[in-house]
């Protein structure tokens, strides 16, 4: 769809991603078959058992990753959309607090931190209205956006549909949002990116801070040049757990520094790009 822009004409909207999952993981606690194999040492436990040391990993990004995070998006007055899993933000209400105070957008990352495979409709309906629910009655707001713990169902899209969500974040096939006219109401995609998220260092380690801000700042300045042409848009997502460590955070602060002093770039909550697309969309 061509001649449509950005507010104010920016050649760039940025997305800001902040996924809240500590607290929602697998967890023998909560009748899961075992703990979550995703763990910064690499270690998959098959048996089930609690694996203590790897739920503190989580609590890191409760107690320490999320003030930092937050401190810095107020230090450089810029909202973020926080992608939570519902049961995370039951579990540390000042996040959720934290989120609204500083007038961030919480959007739906399921109701606990689970892949939606093998759900039949029902199952998979009621995830996500739990989800919504919980996410509304601990911020105050219903979430509109939903983002799965990437493996999701065919009727995934079309039941967010069904059940008031306006955009939907489970796509990696281009930069600009679209729309889906398959499913009634037409649904809004706006895409999420994997290369330059922060899930790079916990599952590789080796992947430096500095290497990650390198990669993050060159996929902005690229498509900033791009957008001298028409309206570009990228996603940078990062973790409570991960970014929120000491060697980490000052990586996340240069990108941040670097975004906001740059011209014609519109730094926005996802809500705000779905709805201003879906009226440009509309035109």
């Amino acid at each position: 769809m061509a001649g449509w822009t950005w507010p104010n004409g920016a050649r760039l909207a940025l997305s800001l991603v902040v996924n809240v999952e500590e607290g929602a993981e697998f967890n023998v606690r909560d009748g899961d078959r075992g703990p979550d194999p995703v763990d910064e040492l690499g270690i998959v436990l098959k048996k089930p058992v609690r694996n203590f040391g790897n739920e503190s990993n989580y609590e890191y990004g409760i107690n320490e990753g999320a003030p930092r995070v937050l401190r810095l998006l107020a230090k450089y007055q810029l909202k973020a959309t926080f992608t939570a899993a519902a049961v995370a933000l039951e579990r540390a209400p000042q996040v959720a607090a934290g989120i609204v105070e500083g007038g961030h957008e919480a959007c739906a990352h399921g109701h606990r931190w689970a892949h939606q495979m093998g759900m039949d409709e029902e199952k998979e309906r009621a995830f996500i209205r739990a989800a919504a629910d919980s996410i509304e009655k601990t911020t105050g707001t219903r979430p509109v956006g939903w983002l799965s713990r990437y493996l999701h169902t065919p009727d995934t899209r079309r039941i967010l549909a069904e059940e008031g969500f306006r955009y939907h974040m489970d796509d990696f096939s281009r930069d600009l949002p679209f729309v889906d006219r398959s499913v009634s109401p037409a649904m809004v995609v706006v895409p999420y990116a994997l290369d330059s998220n922060d899930m790079k260092m916990w599952n590789a380690p080796a992947f430096m801070p500095r290497d990650w801000l390198g990669y993050c700042k060159d996929s902005f300045d690229w498509l900033y040049a791009e957008g001298a042409q028409g309206p570009r848009m990228m996603s940078l997502g990062v973790h409570l757990r991960i970014i929120g460590r000491p060697g980490r955070i000052g990586a996340y602060e240069e990108f941040l520094r670097h975004a906001a002093a740059t011209r014609h770039v519109w730094i926005a909550t996802r809500r705000e790009i779905a709805e201003h697309y879906a009226r440009v969309a509309a035109g």
